[in-house]
């Protein structure tokens, strides 16, 4: 008699989830990048291919990466520098060009080191009609941690957004989790500002940057296995999955993340 993992784990408890993780990739080979999504394609929701490493590489291995993805089911979205140095440059239309035929699936929007100068009716239509998603990314780079009224504005932003036909909102937190976003200068959580968010678009919307391992906890023991996190490390994905499930030793003692104790 075999038994399948995915069985063990519905009998102890663990639910099947939908894919609720969006891992970056910084610039990795390849090969590295492949392997990844053998092992974890079916944990993830959606491929960030970021910076504007893709555009600088070896093109051939670019589009090897993007094909990759494709192949195994996994959507692919460009992160949102590129995005805001085309719209600086006045080159918002060559750029969506090059996104679609590289064959992204989606590109992130946003004005965290620059001003937006175009409508999010103008962007969404624009890369609609080359086949590309939008999610939009809210907050700043360089500007600290959020404040009761920029979570104001952001939220008012992201229902612009929202309304003109972005699938998705991103929360900032930039690859430290700490003085950013809704996180403090000491990298605590600001569960407060981050339950605005939530409440403001619901789980199903919003997606928190969760760059290292104490912000991925802190969403997670605050929100549960429901909650969205990106730019999590390819190679930290399946820690990330074990804790979202209640395997991890840490998670087993939190009541909203603790498989149920099967009945019978």
């Amino acid at each position: 008699m075999t038994i399948s993992t995915r069985d063990y784990l519905r009998s102890i408890g663990v639910p099947d989830l939908a894919p609720a993780t969006s891992p970056f990739d910084p610039g990795y080979d390849p090969v590295t990048l492949e392997s990844h999504l053998e092992q974890s394609a079916r944990l993830i929701s959606i491929l960030k291919v970021s910076m504007a490493c893709w555009m600088v590489a070896d093109e051939a291995a670019s589009r090897r990466k993007v094909a990759a993805a494709k192949r195994l089911g996994v959507a692919t979205t460009t992160g949102g520098g590129p995005f805001e140095v085309a719209v600086a440059q006045g080159q918002l239309d060559g750029y969506l060009d090059l996104c679609a035929d590289m064959g992204f699936d989606r590109i992130e929007c946003g004005e965290g080191f620059t001003e937006m100068t175009l409508a999010p009716e103008d962007v969404i239509g624009r890369a609609g009609g080359r086949g590309l998603e939008v999610q939009f990314e809210l907050g700043k780079k360089h500007e600290g941690a959020f404040t009761s009224e920029t979570v104001d504005e952001l939220i008012e932003q992201g229902r612009r957004w929202l309304g003109a036909g972005a699938v998705e909102l991103v929360v900032e937190a930039r690859e430290s989790a700490v003085g950013v976003g809704t996180f403090d200068a000491s990298g605590n959580l600001n569960a407060t500002y981050a339950e605005r968010f939530a409440d403001a678009f619901g789980l199903g919307t919003v997606v928190f940057e969760a760059p290292i391992k104490s912000s991925q906890f802190a969403f997670l023991n605050h929100f549960g296995p429901e909650v969205k996190l990106c730019n999590v490390r390819l190679e930290e994905i399946l820690r990330v999955e074990i804790y979202r499930r209640g395997l991890h030793s840490d998670a087993f003692e939190h009541e909203n993340l603790r498989p149920p104790r099967p009945t019978g």
